[in-house]
């Protein structure tokens, strides 16, 4: 359904891949796919695909690409988890904003005059979507089980457009007393939405593979794609 393209770094020194959806008519808006540390892989690829099912540009950039270009990992393999938090621990976030904020511009670019996009993210992705609300001029973003962002409270008076929050309640990356702070620091905030998935884990609104609770998922993409329809088109 989708296609590979090229974006231009923020500060025009370098290009880097993303793959494109496209709807079939005139997009009402664009939706920027933050990946986890897989890559864009498979479901990344599919998340792009589902938006563009529903009329908007779905964009997913390769944020790894400074460091291993096009990579495609898989979370249940052992292997591939590993070398998936390495890339992880590896890549610079600043950096991975402005490329963020860079695909904004291309996708803002490709709609009609005064289009609105989006950002959603999952695991990394997801606090990529929080540093991406506070930090550039999206029109609304979405995090799915971010990590750490109890550590981004002092960034929380720039948020300045909508912002939806899926926690999991059993996620073993963000524990109870993480997740305290964050209801803490945010559940005041007049921009910010909080939805709690008791007993689930992170990662349960993958596209496939282990991880996936399919009625959290269903339930956490219904609020996503209401908030989207309200804030995006």
């Amino acid at each position: 359904m989708g296609k590979m393209i090229e974006i231009t770094t923020f500060d025009h020194d370098g290009k880097f891949g993303a793959y494109l959806a496209e709807p079939s008519g005139s997009p009402r808006g664009a939706i920027v796919v933050i990946q986890e540390i897989f890559g864009v892989n498979e479901g990344i690829r599919r998340k792009a695909d589902h938006w563009a099912s529903l009329g908007y540009l779905g964009v997913a950039p390769d944020l790894f690409w400074r460091l291993e270009p096009g990579v495609e990992l898989d979370p249940d393999v052992p292997e591939q988890f590993q070398q998936a938090l390495g890339l992880m621990q590896r890549c610079d976030q600043d950096k991975c904003i402005a490329d963020v904020e860079a695909t904004i511009r291309a996708a803002r670019a490709r709609l009609p005059e005064g289009g609105r996009v989006g950002a959603v993210g999952y695991c990394l992705g997801g606090r990529l979507a929080f540093m991406t609300s506070a930090r550039t001029d999206v029109d609304a973003s979405v995090a799915y089980y971010g990590v750490g962002l109890e550590g981004l409270m002092g960034e929380k008076h720039a948020i300045a457009r909508p912002l939806l929050l899926h926690i999991a309640g059993a996620d073993h990356f963000v524990t109870p007393d993480k997740q305290a702070l964050i209801h803490e620091g945010l559940d005041d905030h007049p921009k910010v939405t909080i939805h709690d998935y008791p007993g689930e884990d992170h990662g349960f609104a993958a596209e496939m593979g282990k991880r996936r609770s399919a009625a959290a998922a269903e339930l956490a993409d219904s609020r996503t794609e209401a908030f989207f329809a309200a804030h995006v088109g």
